[in-house]
């Protein structure tokens, strides 16, 4: 139970630095003044994001490689293909896709992935067993997600929507493909190689859209650098916690970000979360993680 307790809680630090992320990326476009509607700036942005990020935790790997052992090269063209589906393809579809749909609508759909693989993990690994609680649990944490993106509106599936849903699946790809082949690799190098590739080719894609350099000064750079450091910091720990739990509790525990992200769209940007959806949101999402861990809990219980 204590091994359970200490996953969620990092876990969920994850969340709450995935969520910080969404409105300190906004203040970030307002000090490089990047605008909203310019994919390739909005791609640069991003790219350098990661290439800071993944050269300084690949550094840091190789200073400690005496404790850090080097990622076999079967591994590396893994983590290179994992790269491929979390930073690239992840990024360009959620930032394209937000130019044309609302960041609220984005929230909900982008969790989509993450609920369809937790009532299907037991097709991709024999140890993900079919568990009616992780799927009511599953449910249960989309409705939290529901109910913070709550209007009488309804919704609509355009392009912008279909790509924020082709987003949500590339995360899980990367996931699996995480917990599949590259168990033996660390996770420090896991980040920092991930995120260095992934990096390198949305600068390069910027740059054939036309996109400009950034131009920095103080406040960009100490926003800038929050940034970097979360990323580096939420992913690093993301893969740690991957590494020894199964990939459905995890989706289920991410039903999480969208609720740390209007916290700190609150705190940060000023945005208002005196809600009645927020607090429903609250006690789903909760909800639902306890219920996606219990059957783990039972079982501990019954083998002490």
């Amino acid at each position: 139970m204590k091994k359970s307790l200490k996953t969620i809680l990092l876990s969920l630090l994850v969340m709450a630095l995935w969520g910080s992320l969404f409105p300190m990326v906004k203040l970030g476009y307002s000090a490089f003044d990047i605008s909203a509607k310019s994919v390739p700036d909005i791609l640069m942005f991003a790219s350098y994001r990661f290439i800071i990020s993944g050269l300084v935790v690949s550094l840091f790997c190789f200073l400690k490689k005496e404790k850090i052992a080097t990622p076999k090269a079967k591994s590396i063209l893994n983590i290179v293909i994992m790269g491929l589906f979390s930073i690239v393809l992840h990024y360009a579809c959620t930032y394209i896709g937000l130019s044309t749909t609302d960041s609220s609508k984005t929230a909900l759909i982008k969790q989509l992935g993450a609920l369809i693989y937790v009532c299907f993990a037991f097709l991709f690994f024999k140890n993900e067993k079919f568990s009616i609680l992780k799927i009511i649990g599953a449910i249960v944490g989309f409705g939290g997600i529901i109910a913070i993106n709550y209007n009488l509106d309804g919704l609509s599936l355009a392009v912008g929507d279909i790509l924020i849903i082709g987003a949500s699946i590339c995360t899980v790809v990367a996931n699996v493909i995480s917990k599949k082949s590259v168990q033996g690799s660390s996770p420090y190098w896991i980040t920092g190689i991930s995120q260095l590739f992934g990096g390198i080719v949305l600068f390069v894609a910027a740059i054939i859209m036309g996109a400009d350099f950034l131009k920095f000064n103080l406040t960009a750079a100490l926003i800038f650098t929050y940034i970097c450091i979360a990323s580096i910091c939420s992913y690093t720990l993301w893969y740690y916690v991957l590494k020894s739990n199964s990939l459905s509790k995890m989706f289920i525990i991410k039903f999480a970000e969208p609720l740390f992200a209007c916290l700190f769209g609150a705190l940060i940007l000023g945005e208002n979360i005196l809600k009645w959806q927020y607090l429903i949101a609250f006690l789903l999402i909760s909800f639902g993680i306890v219920l996606g861990n219990k059957s783990d809990r039972i079982k501990a219980v019954k083998n002490a």
